[in-house]
């Protein structure tokens, strides 16, 4: 049972970071700072970054799971989404979008749920 609701959390999760990502890698950076203000603290590289990482950290998510190829790569990957949903947190609050912080805290306790879940802390 524990394994499905991982799964299905983990679905979920690259679903989110993969689009969101995949929004950042291809929108100009005017456009993003139009849509989402946050970008304007960060230059165009930086944000294509995030954009890639939220990508990779997506198949992370999923494939060395589904393969067996490195499953242990997968609690990293989720892992690195939590610090990166930290990061993000503490942007937003230094900016006083308090209205953004909830996402970003959702995100980060779901992704540390499957890193703990996959780093068998659950059983």
């Amino acid at each position: 049972m524990l394994s499905l609701v991982l799964w299905l959390v983990q679905l979920l999760l690259a679903l989110l970071f993969a689009g969101v990502g995949f929004v950042k890698i291809t929108q100009g950076h005017a456009r993003l700072k139009e849509n989402l203000r946050w970008p304007e603290d960060f230059s165009a590289g930086t944000v294509k970054l995030i954009g890639v990482l939220e990508v990779l950290g997506a198949a992370g998510l999923i494939i060395p799971e589904a393969t067996g190829t490195l499953p242990v790569l997968t609690p990293i990957a989720a892992s690195a989404l939590a610090v990166l949903m930290a990061l993000a947190i503490l942007v937003h609050v230094r900016r006083g979008e308090r209205n953004r912080i909830g996402l970003a805290a959702i995100l980060m306790v779901l992704s540390l749920v499957v890193a703990l879940g996959r780093f068998g802390v659950f059983g």
